[in-house]
């Protein structure tokens, strides 16, 4: 008897979630043997199942999954984890990576993708989109974008969830409490952001993050 391939999705967006369940238990072999919100019930039902691949959301509430991807990646490297996002794979896929992920898809392309970025994983490869692999492939041979690359990119990982709670409408003590960070650090960042972006003050940050956000969520 072949063994089944075990999955876990995390994921804040029920709907979202039970779609993706549906889809994933009619292919022959493959199980969902749990679905978490948060990064502890994730963390839990990893010790309470054998898991061979995480479909994991970058938004979580007010975690980030890609802190799972690299608390999987050290805990449980057997685990595949594989990123599931509204948000844009140009500005987040290489973060992603970084991070211990074995590939990345878009909420609006998972249907058509997802099957097949859980084969290539599976099959120990990586999963990007075409355009995806293209830019990232010009990157390494030092080739010039056609188009200008969106300077947010430049951000890093921790920056970029900086700018998403900015663009939520949080204050700089609440994105501190948010983050486990203190209020000296997150306008640390707050700086940071203003000069790769070549961003004046705060206010005309807030509005590009509230901009930006808005963005990632159509």
């Amino acid at each position: 008897m072949i063994k089944p391939i075990h999955f876990l999705i995390v994921d804040d967006h029920p709907l979202f979630s039970q779609g993706l369940a549906s889809l994933i238990t009619n292919v022959p072999g493959y199980k969902v043997v749990g679905e978490a919100v948060s990064i502890g019930e994730a963390l839990t039902l990893v010790d309470e199942h054998p898991i061979d691949v995480a479909l994991i959301d970058i938004s979580l509430r007010e975690e980030n999954g890609l802190d799972l991807v690299r608390t999987l990646k050290g805990s449980h490297p057997k685990i595949r984890s594989l990123i599931i996002s509204m948000y844009d794979e140009t500005v987040y896929a290489s973060a992603a990576l970084k991070a211990g992920a074995k590939g990345y898809v878009m909420k609006q392309e998972a249907a058509s993708s997802l099957l097949e970025a859980i084969e290539q994983v599976l099959a120990n490869k990586v999963y990007l989109s075409t355009e995806m692999q293209q830019r990232m492939l010009s990157t390494m041979v030092g080739r010039e974008e056609e188009t200008e690359l969106d300077p947010v990119a430049l951000l890093s990982l921790r920056e970029l969830e900086v700018l998403r709670l900015i663009g939520h409408g949080y204050g700089v003590s609440e994105i501190g409490e948010a983050l486990n960070l203190s209020v000296k650090t997150i306008n640390v960042y707050r700086d940071n952001i203003r000069h790769k972006l070549d961003i004046g003050d705060a206010a005309q940050l807030r509005r590009f993050a509230i901009k930006w956000v808005k963005s990632q969520e159509t």
